[in-house]
C-alpha cells in the first residue's frame, strides 16, 4: 500500500488487528444496526463513540473511491425529525417549483422519502413522471427528485447492461429520463425494470466470464422514469403516475437554479435520519389499504401510506385520498382489450335483447368516432377476427347465434359477465346485477 492510501486508511493503520476486524464488520452494518452496536464495539475499542464514528466514516470514503462508487454517503441530520413536518416541507418545496395538481405533489413527497426505506420494504413502485406533451416540467421534476433521494443515479439514457449492473453494484435510485424516445421498443430494458418490483422476484441471471458462469444480479431497487405520453401496460401498473401539464401564463413557479443554498441537502439529510429513526416501524407496518385498489395498487401503495401513516397529521387521510384518485386515473387508462368491454358493456346496457351479431356490435362500435374502433384496422373499421382475437383474451367467444330466423356469428351478453367483473373499474356499472340478462332465455344453435 503506497503512503497516500496509509494516509487515507489513517484510522484502520493505526488500530490493532482485532480494532480493524471490528471497524471491518461495522462497514457492513446498515445505519440502523451500526446505531445499535457503536457504544458496546467503542467500549470494546477503548475508545468514543464519536470516534469510532470518524474512523467508520473516513473508511467508508476510502471504500467508495476504491469501488468506483458515483455516490456520496448522506449524513442523518443530528437530531431526530418530526415525520409530519418533513413531509410537508417536502411538499411545499415541490409545490414551490414545480406547476402540478396536489395529488402529484402529495405523491412525489412520499415516493421521495420511501427510497430512504427501500432496506425494509417489499414492494418498490416505479415513479412515473409523464405528461402529454413537452415543456411540462417532466426533467425538472425528475432532477428536483434526484436532489433528494437516497443514493440518485441519473441517466437520460441506459443500456439493459448498464442498468442491471449499475443497480446490482450500488444499489441506486435510478432515475431516467426521456424514457419515451427509447424504451418503448425495447422490451428487455422493460423487462428488467419490471423485475425490480417486488423484493422477492428481483433477481435475473446472466453469464459472465469467458467461461460463461451463472451469475446472479439483484435488480431490487427504486427507479424514477420521465417521458411524454404513456409507457408499457406493464410499466404504468407498477407505477405512482405523476402526471403533469403545461403552466398557464398566470401560474408562477421558482426555478430550480434559484433555490436557497443547501436546501435540498437538508431535506436530503433530514430523510435519511427518518429513516435512521423510523425503519423498524416501517418493517413491521401494515396499514389500511383501501378496498376499491385493486390489488396491484394496494402493492404499489402500501409503502407510502406506511410512511403516511407514521407521519400522522393530514398525511394518512392526505395519502389516501391520493392513492384513489391517481389509481382511479390510471385504470380509466387501461389497455385497449379492457377500453372494448367498456365499450360492448355500454353497447349492451341500450340493447332490449341478450345477444349482438359480430356485425352489428361493429357498427355500433364504430358509430362513436371519438373512439379507436373506426380506424383500427389500419384506417379501417375493427374486424371480426380482431375483435374475437382481443375479447378471446377475456374467455368470450363468438358463437353462432340465432336472430329471429336468421343464423349469423355474435354473442350472447351473458357470456360478458364475467370479465366485466373482473376487468372493469369498480365504479363501472356491471352487468351481471341486471335482471335483463340475468334472466333472458339462451338460444344457441
Amino acid at each position: 500500500m503506497n503512503a497516500t492510501n496509509q494516509n487515507k486508511m489513517f484510522p484502520i493503520n493505526n488500530a490493532s488487528s482485532h480494532d480493524a476486524d471490528l471497524i471491518s464488520k461495522l462497514l457492513q452494518l446498515n445505519p440502523i444496526a451500526y446505531d445499535r452496536v457503536r457504544t458496546t464495539f467503542a467500549k470494546e475499542m477503548g475508545i468514543r463513540p464519536s470516534t469510532l464514528d470518524l474512523m467508520v466514516k473516513s473508511e467508508k470514503q476510502v471504500s467508495q473511491k476504491d469501488d468506483k462508487s458515483p455516490f456520496t454517503d448522506i449524513e442523518p441530520w443530528p437530531e431526530p425529525v418530526n415525520p409530519e413536518t418533513l413531509l410537508t416541507d417536502i411538499r411545499h418545496t415541490i409545490q414551490r417549483f414545480i406547476v402540478c395538481q396536489n395529488e402529484t405533489i402529495v405523491a412525489a413527497t412520499l415516493w421521495a422519502a420511501m427510497t430512504w426505506f427501500i432496506d425494509v420494504i417489499q414492494v418498490a413502485p416505479l415513479a412515473v413522471i409523464t405528461a402529454p406533451e413537452k415543456r411540462c416540467g417532466k426533467s425538472q421534476l425528475l432532477f428536483l427528485l434526484s436532489q433528494i433521494v437516497k443514493r440518485p443515479l441519473a441517466a437520460s439514457n441506459i443500456s439493459p447492461a448498464a442498468l442491471f449492473r449499475s443497480i446490482d453494484a450500488w444499489q441506486p435510485t435510478l432515475l431516467i429520463d426521456e424514457v419515451d424516445t427509447f424504451m418503448k421498443e425495447n422490451n428487455e430494458l422493460r423487462g428488467l425494470i419490471n423485475a425490480g418490483h417486488t423484493r422477492t422476484a428481483a433477481f435475473i441471471y446472466r453469464t459472465t466470464g469467458e467461461d460463461h458462469t451463472l451469475t446472479a444480479f439483484n435488480l431490487w431497487g427504486a427507479k424514477a422514469l420521465a417521458g411524454i405520453g404513456k409507457l408499457g401496460d406493464t410499466l404504468m401498473d407498477r407505477s405512482i403516475i405523476l402526471s403533469l401539464r403545461r403552466k398557464l401564463p398566470n401560474e408562477v413557479s421558482v426555478r430550480l437554479r434559484h433555490a436557497e443554498p443547501g436546501l435540498f441537502q437538508t431535506l436530503a439529510a433530514k430523510l435519511a435520519r427518518f429513516a435512521l429513526d423510523y425503519s423498524d416501524q416501517i418493517l413491521t407496518a401494515r396499514p389500511h389499504l383501501p378496498d376499491t385498489l385493486g390489488d396491484r395498487a394496494q402493492d404499489n401503495w402500501e409503502p407510502l401510506l406506511a410512511i403516511a401513516d407514521i407521519a400522522q397529521g393530514d398525511w394518512p387521510q392526505l395519502a389516501r385520498n391520493t392513492a384513489l384518485k391517481l389509481s382511479s386515473d390510471l385504470a380509466s387508462s387501461h389497455s385497449i382489450g379492457v377500453e372494448l368491454l367498456a365499450d360492448v358493456h355500454d353497447i349492451i346496457e341500450k340493447i332490449p335483447s341478450d345477444r349482438i351479431t359480430s356485425a352489428d356490435l361493429i357498427k355500433q362500435l364504430c358509430d362513436d368516432l371519438e373512439k379507436p374502433w373506426a380506424t383500427f384496422n389500419r384506417g379501417q373499421p375493427i374486424s371480426p377476427r380482431q375483435i374475437a382475437n382481443r375479447l378471446r383474451d377475456h374467455g368470450i367467444t363468438s358463437n353462432t347465434i340465432r336472430i329471429g330466423t336468421n343464423t349469423a356469428k355474435g354473442y350472447l351478453f351473458s357470456q360478458f359477465a364475467d370479465a366485466f367483473n373482473r376487468y372493469l373499474p369498480p365504479d363501472h356499472p356491471s352487468v351481471t346485477t341486471s335482471q335483463t340478462i340475468e334472466d333472458k332465455r339462451l338460444d344457441v344453435t
